[in-house]
């Protein structure tokens, strides 16, 4: 079975955990435990988000003069580079030795005049009080959103078009690769108007989810798996009536809404490689990514079910925590 697991930027650093570069390595080790049964039997490929990390590399560049910042395209290339990296290592670590992994830097293509650059939803970077926030919207021009009770720097998120190295990700599935790809949605790119053949980088960051789902498609995998930091998708969440899906299909989890900025493109990516397939994707923790393909937690989405039905006991995580 061929299996794409796309891991949350904020399941490899956690909602309030400090950006260093090794709390994000035992996360990643945690990552590279759950993938490691699975890819003794399955064809893996593995996505990651980089939330957090190009919104700290672009907090650390904001230090420069403003022409000299670099753009969130070369930094979403930077984060593919050093999230590829520890996955690389971490997997390496724990998989045969004759395992064969590779990080494809993966440019993909949007649409300059996609709405999404009208009306920033993706958050980057750390979290923020108002008045932190208030004053590097003054600073810098950022735009922000509340994320909770805290908020946190919004950007442009269009929808992926095409993803450029494709071929390249299937000779390496060929050859029995891990491969790791499309990081942080890919780098954005588009043809220069006016130029056919001119591809430059946009100050975006494309959905992970979203890229994910497309590149699940293109490849003709079996499955989807979308890895986060809350174990299943939740109705109600945040009341007393709140509730974890367990299996349902595309129409019924139409149903409800889920926030934009966290599980709602999740819920979208999900159906929409589940819809435009006919095979089946699968939202959850992190930890329970084997349990997933085994389709017994986590929230599975699939044409096949009926109806819905619900985890009869699944942990409630603690007020720190909400899905992302």
């Amino acid at each position: 079975m061929r299996v794409v697991i796309a891991l949350g930027g904020n399941a490899l650093l956690k909602r309030g955990e400090p950006m260093t570069a090794e709390v994000q390595r035992q996360n990643i080790k945690i990552a590279a435990e759950a993938i490691a049964p699975i890819a003794a039997e399955h064809q893996i490929v593995v996505t990651h988000g980089n939330g957090p990390q190009v919104g700290l590399l672009a907090l650390q560049g904001s230090a420069y003069k403003p022409e000299e910042a670099y753009p969130l395209d070369i930094l979403g290339a930077e984060t593919e580079g050093m999230i590829g990296y520890m996955l690389e290592q971490e997997l390496g670590n724990v998989l045969p030795f004759e395992v064969p992994l590779a990080t494809i830097l993966t440019m993909v293509e949007v649409d300059g005049n996609d709405p999404g650059f009208q009306n920033p939803t993706k958050f980057v970077g750390p979290v923020y009080d108002a008045s932190e926030a208030g004053e590097l919207h003054q600073q810098k021009g950022w735009v922000f959103k509340q994320d909770g009770n805290k908020w946190r720097r919004v950007v442009a998120s269009p929808i992926p078009k095409r993803i450029f190295e494709l071929r390249p990700i299937q000779w390496l599935l060929d050859k029995g690769a891990v491969v790791i790809c499309a990081g942080g949605g890919g780098i954005p790119t588009m043809y220069e108007q006016g130029k056919e053949r001119t591809l430059i980088g946009v100050e975006a960051v494309i959905d992970k989810d979203l890229c994910s789902a497309l590149l699940a498609r293109d490849i003709e995998a079996d499955l989807l798996i979308l890895a986060t930091d809350a174990e299943a998708v939740y109705t109600g969440w945040g009341t007393p009536e709140r509730k974890a899906i367990f299996k349902t299909n595309p129409n019924r989890l139409g149903e409800f809404s889920f926030p934009a900025g966290s599980m709602g493109p999740k819920v979208e990516a999900a159906c929409h490689f589940v819809n435009a397939t006919g095979r089946a994707a699968a939202i959850g923790a992190l930890a329970d990514i084997p349990a997933m393909v085994r389709g017994e937690r986590g929230t599975i989405i699939s044409s096949s079910f009926s109806d819905i039905t619900w985890h009869v006991e699944v942990p409630i995580p603690g007020p720190a925590a909400r899905p992302v």
